[in-house]
């Protein structure tokens, strides 16, 4: 029975894999390498099987004697597997991996699975064929700009009647139901679609929708996802963050707005010929756009809560019928303030601490 532990194991270095050294989620210990290679040169020899075979055969306590060894590098193959299934979240978390699962530590689940902010190329996949060249665009021609120039005490003005104006923006949960002129809505988008962007791809796509029946399907698609946010997915420390806001996942403005301004990003464009072209930074872009809706908003007195509808976005983009490249980034319930509307009595940053002066 000795010639088990004479036997010279082979060392990790003879398999073609390193997986001692191997970073993903299934990280493979040196302990429980050791064993497995044990194992495997073990059964796979017969010079050991055979004395196996023949020393069983002479009693049933030889036979126990010779197996103990198996049985317990079987036990310590268990072991070491149980033990590699138990390391498997802690490796991803600190490698900052989410999971499929909500977990306590390192999930960040306001980071919608949905919206990845990754700029997609040709070279990502697909075919060639599928994708525009940058030589097959026209040549942009280029023109003077010669924007109005205001004199110093003008500029001062307006900035601060500007700051002025934006200073009173507050995110409102209590809208009135009263219309607003469709036109006012179209020019407040035509604003919005000023925004600079990656290549001047402009990669965004406004809905709004006024009807009643889809705005109320919205609201049951949001509620529902809402309250699983606010029971499991957003965590204890989330919603306490919350309180003093007092929201919750009831999102009656979804019906009471006169409008619902849905705002897609585009992660990639489609031509009318149907190729694909690489829309750069897009996120980033109809962020920036989004911020410029904002202000429009409340330069012509509406009033919004930005809403980012976490895990809603593929429902959503369904019941839109959106096409696939397009993700939802944003909800905007757009009214005129409900007349008993209140807000948190919130104070913003001095400008000592928002601005660092080089």
């Amino acid at each position: 029975m000795l010639f088990f532990f004479n036997t010279r194991v082979p060392s990790p270095s003879v398999f073609p894999h390193d997986l001692t050294q191997h970073k993903g989620p299934l990280q493979i210990t040196e302990e429980v390498f050791f064993f497995f290679s044990f194992f495997l040169h073990v059964v796979t020899h017969s010079a050991y099987v055979v004395p196996l075979i023949q020393a069983a055969t002479q009693s049933d306590m030889a036979l126990l004697s010779v197996l103990t060894p198996v049985l317990a590098l079987v036990l310590c193959m268990v072991a070491g597997f149980l033990f590699l299934k138990s390391r498997a979240p802690q490796s991803n978390l600190k490698e900052g991996g989410q999971g499929k699962g909500p977990s306590k530590s390192g999930f960040r689940p306001w980071v919608d699975q949905d919206l990845q902010d990754d700029t997609i190329l040709a070279e990502g996949g697909g075919d060639e064929d599928e994708w525009v060249e940058n030589d097959e665009e026209k040549e942009l021609a280029h023109v003077p700009y010669s924007p109005q120039r205001y004199p110093e005490e003008a500029m001062l003005q307006r900035s601060s009647d500007f700051y002025c104006l934006m200073n009173q923006r507050r995110s409102v949960r209590f809208i009135s139901p009263e219309p607003v002129p469709r036109e006012v809505i179209n020019n407040v988008i035509l604003t919005a679609g000023t925004a600079p962007s990656g290549a001047h791809t402009e990669p965004w796509t406004f809905v709004v929708v006024s009807d009643p029946e889809t705005k109320h399907q919205i609201r049951l698609i949001v509620e529902e996802e809402e309250e699983v946010n606010y029971r499991q997915r957003m965590g204890d420390k989330w919603v306490h963050d919350l309180a003093p806001l007092r929201t919750n996942w009831i999102k009656e403005y979804l019906d009471v707005a006169p409008y619902l301004i849905l705002i897609f990003k585009q992660a990639y464009g489609i031509l009318p010929n149907g190729k694909k072209k690489t829309h750069y930074y897009n996120e980033i872009s109809v962020s920036i756009s989004c911020g410029i809706l904002l202000a429009a908003l409340q330069n012509v007195g509406l009033v919004t809560v930005t809403s980012t509808p976490l895990n809603c976005g593929p429902q959503l983009r369904l019941l839109l019928k959106r096409p696939a490249n397009e993700k939802l980034l944003m909800l905007l319930p757009v009214g005129y303030p409900a007349a008993d509307a209140t807000v948190p009595d919130l104070k913003r940053k001095h400008l000592e601490d928002i601005l660092v002066a080089i």
